[in-house]
């Protein structure tokens, strides 16, 4: 029989000592990149209302959230999601702020994956949204601080895919309204599973929406995929939806960075409160995206105020768990000096020890009986100083 207070839940993972610490340099890392450019931090709830995440068109299934009732047996979830808690914030306690706001946020979000798909359920995130402007400028900073967050990591490693939500809407809002049959094609195209795609698409006939739709996986690269697009389909929309995504994509180049930008017309994320664009990005060493967002100017109308946003967030384990595979870890740093005492001036000795602190050491309280454990422990953990606290007298 399985020791479950042995063990933690599918999709959990304890982290000990240095990977708490490359976690911990890899937020602060990103919330000095974020604060530095105007963004204020923000806290919201782990537990939310059900209905929060209950909206038309959002796509969050009963499946992918961590439900529970609260005393008074009201549906609960644990959040599957960050941008939807701060649209509620924005939408009440934020709706007198003078617009534009920008938020920053570091936090955990939940989310259960299929058994055995080797994936987390308990991911942290570190994030920013710009509220209250719909302008290519605010496009371009949020895109621009994607770049800076990535590039961080390591200017050889990372990769930027940027796209438009609405240009596969407009071809399935064409095809078919049934939300389940979007959904299907959606998956589909997100996996890039061309065989399955094809022979569902199949089903629905052959015509030019079809023929793009199939391609969608494969539209993927640099300044051709816009001509070749465009080619497979065209009407006023898309050719919109094209022309103002090859802009952003000619104002990302002047970065420099050749080939670390790429456009995708096959992202379609799993959220569907996107409407324009959107970005995941990648870091050598995880097979997954590390960064994903977009524009979402209709989700904060869902609570009652109609303002634009745009945002991403950053999975931070992710991040964490590149680097590690990149060779770069974070060290414990160990104690500079153990102190011991004899049992009649332990506190003396700690009151000593806050003072030594005082000029930047690490200092650790040796709890060991004799003073003999305490030389042996330090030898065993390579502590170089040892001081005997004995009142005025030290050794």
């Amino acid at each position: 029989m399985k020791r479950y207070d042995l063990i933690t839940p599918e999709g959990t993972k304890d982290l000990l000592f240095s990977d708490c610490l490359l976690q911990k340099n890899v937020r602060n890392k990103i919330s000095e990149i974020f604060s530095s450019s105007g963004y204020n931090k923000i806290v919201t709830p782990c537990l939310e209302f059900f209905d929060a995440f209950n909206k038309e068109n959002m796509f969050f299934s009963q499946e992918s959230m961590y439900k529970l009732s609260d005393r008074k047996g009201r549906l609960m979830v644990l959040r599957p999601d960050c941008t939807v808690p701060i649209a509620r914030v924005v939408a009440t306690r934020l709706r007198e702020a003078k617009l534009p706001i920008r938020l920053y946020y570091n936090q955990t979000i939940y989310t259960p994956n299929r058994t055995n798909a080797g994936k987390s359920d308990e991911i942290f995130q570190s994030g920013i949204e710009l509220i209250g402007t719909a302008s290519k400028k605010a496009d371009l900073e949020v895109l621009s601080l994607a770049i800076e967050v990535l590039s961080s990591f390591g200017e050889e490693n990372f990769r930027l895919e940027i796209g438009d939500s609405g240009f596969f809407k407009v071809l399935v809002g064409k095809l078919t309204s049934d939300e389940n049959i979007r959904e299907e094609i959606r998956a589909l195209i997100e996996a890039k599973n061309y065989p399955a795609l094809n022979d569902y698409l199949d089903t629905f006939g052959n015509n030019s929406i079809i023929a793009t739709l199939k391609q969608l996986p494969s539209l993927f690269g640099g300044e051709e995929v816009f001509d070749k697009a465009a080619k497979l389909y065209s009407d006023d929309e898309t050719d919109r939806i094209l022309s103002d995504l090859r802009d952003v994509y000619a104002e990302l180049k002047k970065l420099g960075y050749d080939g670390k930008i790429t456009v995708d017309l096959g992202i379609v994320n799993h959220a569907d409160y996107y409407t324009g664009i959107i970005m995941k990005g990648y870091l050598q060493g995880y097979g997954d995206e590390v960064l994903s967002g977009g524009r979402y100017d209709k989700l904060i109308s869902k609570f009652g105020y109609d303002v634009p946003a745009t945002g991403f967030a950053v999975n931070v384990d992710a991040v964490a768990s590149a680097l590690r595979r990149n060779g770069n870890t974070a060290e414990v740093k160990k104690p500079d000096v153990l102190v011991f005492s004899d049992d009649e001036y332990a506190m003396e000795a700690l009151i000593h020890c806050d003072k030594l602190r005082e000029s930047g050491k690490v200092v650790e309280f040796s709890v060991f009986d004799t003073y003999e454990e305490t030389m042996e422990y330090a030898k065993e953990n390579k502590i170089c100083e040892i001081v005997y606290y004995r009142g005025e007298e030290n050794e």
